[in-house]
């Protein structure tokens, strides 16, 4: 991921370098119908795992941005033991969060692969204590599982002696003067990405680095055609500069949602995406919560991380957060997956998602104090309400009908305080026939310099 700073005092590197804000370009085709996966998914979970959890460095960017040596940095081969890998554990805990996917760092910018590579290079495979391949039986483990597979890989590799740049501060040679090494580490990398496609036809490629070079460098189309070639199904995150389906936010909740009509959210729990166990500035389970609540209402997924320690254990605190959303999303899974974007902030104070028929409006209530929950501008007739889920029966009125001005007035409805979860409760709204909202006062035309009207 784009961010340095040490032991979890992490800065966002993505606002001065990379396009990680959710505008990135996309292709000029996206196919709907292998997207509806991933729209109707909401949750993945990200994990972040290399020699970096060894001494609780950043991931890559502790050597890139000078606060370690490249040698003290690699010297962490040595204690990365992987002996407590679970990967059936991890794969169980995973879709016990709720989760329908996950994405698992196969190589990150410091060049060391998690799989047993034909292409050379630092493996766990051959350089540390490990000594095994580490993504295969993840990925057997997801697949049984049902869940589905993604593959994140770094375009760069700052390790690889062919690739051009190596620290903030200095770099090999440019492409310019040297076309010759970069189009060896390009026949590197290819390779790489190929032996992923043929050895696990991920349903999701996760790729990163890519800010570093124009498309025509990383020959970006090739890419893609290569993997759709490969896997016509197969989905692609925004970082291949143009050639992606979907976009990538990092970090920094959106406010409003990206313009992509795919997106997904990538959040930490902590302010690490490696295992730091100096960073205990975990995000409660509300708070996870309520991010993931915001980003499906505004209609895309969240990917939250785990950064598991050197010998394959996930940290409590990272468990604790896992079983908490999972109970949560359990409880009220309809309201959650298959739903699509909610309705504005004008009409309910909270997020909200929709049904694909549009008939039921799903409501976010945090707390557990909430009594009169207001609902606005619904001009179909409601037919119930109920607590998601569970199906109990919520008391409501509806005061203020304009008839004249078709104007269809305020639905207060009662939520009783032994009704509430913990963290949110969620509200099922059930209306008569596909949702119409009363939008007359809505988004007036643009104004002129003299004030006037813009005219359409």
């Amino acid at each position: 991921m784009t961010k340095y700073g040490l032991f979890g005092l992490s800065v966002l590197f993505c606002i001065v370098s990379s396009p990680a804000q959710g505008n990135e370009k996309l292709a000029e085709e996206v196919d709907a119908q292998k997207m509806e996966w991933f729209a109707d998914a909401k949750l993945g979970i990200f994990i972040h795992w290399g020699i970096y959890a060894v001494n609780g460095v950043d991931e890559s960017w502790s050597f890139y941005n000078g606060k370690i040596s490249h040698k003290d940095y690699m010297d962490q081969l040595r204690g990365f033991t992987a002996q407590k890998y679970d990967p059936e554990y991890w794969a169980g805990l995973i879709r016990e969060s709720g989760a329908q996917y996950a994405v698992i760092t196969s190589r990150h910018h410091d060049g060391i692969a998690l799989w047993d590579t034909r292409q050379g290079g630092y493996t766990t495979v051959k350089d540390t204590p490990a000594r095994r391949d580490l993504i295969t039986p993840f990925v057997q483990a997801l697949r049984k599982e049902a869940l589905k597979v993604g593959i994140y890989y770094s375009l760069s590799n700052w390790s690889h002696p062919d690739y051009n740049e190596f620290t903030r501060e200095e770099k090999r040679y440019t492409l310019k003067e040297q076309p010759e090494r970069w189009k060896r580490y390009l026949n590197y990398m290819d390779g790489q990405i190929e032996e992923l496609a043929a050895s696990y036809n991920p349903d999701l490629w996760w790729f990163d680095g890519d800010w570093e070079h124009a498309a025509e460098e990383w020959d970006a189309p090739g890419i893609r055609k290569m993997l759709l070639n490969k896997n016509p199904e197969t989905i692609i995150n925004s970082r291949l500069q143009g050639y992606g389906d979907y976009s990538t936010p990092e970090q920094g909740v959106p406010v409003f949602g990206p313009p992509a009509t795919y997106w997904e959210l990538c959040l930490t729990m902590n302010g690490s995406w490696g295992y730091q166990p100096l960073d205990t500035t975990y995000k409660t389970p509300y708070e996870v919560i309520r991010i993931f609540s915001d980003m499906i209402s505004m209609g895309g997924n969240l990917l939250l991380d785990i950064g598991p320690k050197a010998n394959g254990e996930i940290p409590e605190e990272q468990v604790h957060i896992l079983k908490e959303l999972g109970r949560w999303t359990h409880k009220y899974g309809e309201a959650i997956y298959g739903t699509r974007k909610g309705i504005d902030l004008h009409y309910f104070y909270g997020p909200t998602t929709l049904s694909k028929d549009r008939k039921t409006i799903f409501l976010f209530v945090p707390g557990q104090s909430q009594q009169d929950i207001v609902l606005k501008g619904i001009k179909n007739k409601i037919d119930r309400i109920t607590i998601a889920g569970s199906g109990e029966e919520l008391e409501y009125h509806t005061k203020g009908a304009i008839d004249w001005a078709h104007y269809p007035g305020i639905t207060y409805i009662n939520l009783p305080e032994a009704l509430t979860d913990v963290y949110m409760t969620v509200l099922k709204v059930t209306l008569d026939s596909p949702l119409e909202l009363f939008n007359k006062y809505g988004p007036q035309p643009d104004k002129k310099e003299d004030g006037s009207a813009e005219q359409e």
